[in-house]
């Protein structure tokens, strides 16, 4: 069972990480477009795409992928606690 629970909790941190990459490429101009930018939107934006939809930009500044994060975070640690529970 710690096994599985390992495996789960990389997985959401590698993630972690390509959210986190896929967010910053937008400050790059055609980075997106790139193959690498490719691949990771199609990874990230279905799970982006309903923090989205419910949270509204403000102005220029899009905080639902800050939300998204957030909520992955709390996503692993609910696990490491519900682990540690039984």
């Amino acid at each position: 069972m710690e096994f599985l629970l390992g495996i789960i909790l990389q997985l959401i941190n590698l993630f972690q990480w390509a959210l986190i990459i896929y967010i910053f490429m937008s400050w790059f101009p055609n980075a997106r477009e790139s193959s690498i930018g490719q691949f990771l939107a199609r990874i990230c934006e279905p799970y982006l795409e309903p923090f989205r939809r419910f949270i509204p930009p403000l102005g220029m500044i899009d905080i639902s992928p800050i939300v998204a994060f957030l909520v992955l975070r709390f996503a692993s640690a609910g696990l490491v606690q519900l682990f540690n529970w039984f």
